[in-house]
């Protein structure tokens, strides 16, 4: 579907085609006034799944402060793991009292999605995470149990039975995940889908580790071959890339999240040009391991 919105999966929501990634709208160097005017304008523009955690500074705060009165027109994402206080990481503790903090933080009775946010895999299979975030979906306070990583752990994620949607991910840099989500019924979240624009070394921190790779990884592609703008070959591919439901972009910049909306709105790449993208991953990235 090119315009409204796609199912997420078997979970009963529906999300649409470019989602908010709201780490840009936690940042303290954004006043408050300018903070609202990002996630009413987001909302506005139709990108009505935000997603945010609570490593994003000041982002949780922010929407439960601005889009509280609007809350059941977008659907809501967070992640959990860390960031309690007095509590240990990765604890079935911290998983309980996680979702309680990003509620009263959010201003919702409920979480939509509720993602285990980079676990490693041994976590996952001894520390009883996963059991306290299905303890959460089974009191009706997320709606659905999620997983945001990579490789190994994602693999295990996906085919678990344990998890309604997954976020990993998804750019013309970063493919490995495509594999494993193909035809699973998931709802999922591609995030990264510029892969840190690797076109404008200025764009991303150089202490980045997945910008460094992305950048080296574009140029081992030849994707500026390929005759199109390189920000419209990056979106196109990961919000039609098959499997995937949304497609999260972060701004601080209004003008920016409607000139990716526009792109969407274009469609899927051309099959040739998809076929050239696809074939260039295939030939020299299929072992290059997703970013985290």
């Amino acid at each position: 579907m090119v315009g409204g919105l796609r199912p997420f999966g078997a979970t009963g929501l529906a999300v649409p085609p470019l989602g908010l990634g709201a780490g840009s709208v936690g940042d303290g160097s954004l006043d408050e006034a300018e903070a609202a005017r990002l996630l009413h304008g987001a909302l506005d523009l139709g990108l009505s799944f935000v997603d945010t955690a609570p490593g994003y500074g000041l982002s949780e705060e922010r929407i439960g402060r601005h889009l509280s009165g609007r809350r059941s027109s977008f659907v809501l994402s967070t992640k959990l793991g860390y960031g309690v206080p007095d509590v240990p990481d990765w604890t079935p503790e911290c998983i309980a009292r996680g979702v309680d903090q990003a509620l009263s933080r959010l201003r919702t009775d409920v979480l939509d999605v509720a993602h285990l946010h980079s676990c490693p895999l041994e976590t996952l299979l001894s520390s009883g995470v996963v059991e306290a975030l299905l303890d959460a979906v089974r009191a009706g306070k997320v709606r659905v149990a999620a997983y945001s990583g990579e490789n190994e752990a994602l693999a295990w994620a996906v085919s678990s039975g344990a998890f309604g949607s997954v976020q990993c991910s998804v750019n013309v840099c970063d493919q490995r995940s495509l594999a494993l989500i193909a035809a699973r019924g998931l709802g999922v979240i591609a995030k990264r889908p510029l892969a840190n624009a690797p076109w404008n070394p200025a764009a991303a921190h150089p202490d980045d580790v997945a910008a460094a790779a992305y950048r080296c990884r574009w140029t081992a592609l030849r994707l500026d071959d390929l005759g199109r703008p390189p920000v419209e070959l990056a979106i196109r591919f990961a919000a039609f890339a098959p499997g995937v439901s949304t497609a999260i972009v972060g701004s601080r910049r209004l003008e920016h999240l409607a000139e990716l909306k526009a792109l969407v709105a274009k469609g899927p790449l051309p099959p040739d040009i998809l076929e050239e993208i696809t074939t260039h991953f295939t030939t020299v990235g299929e072992t290059w391991p997703g970013m985290i």
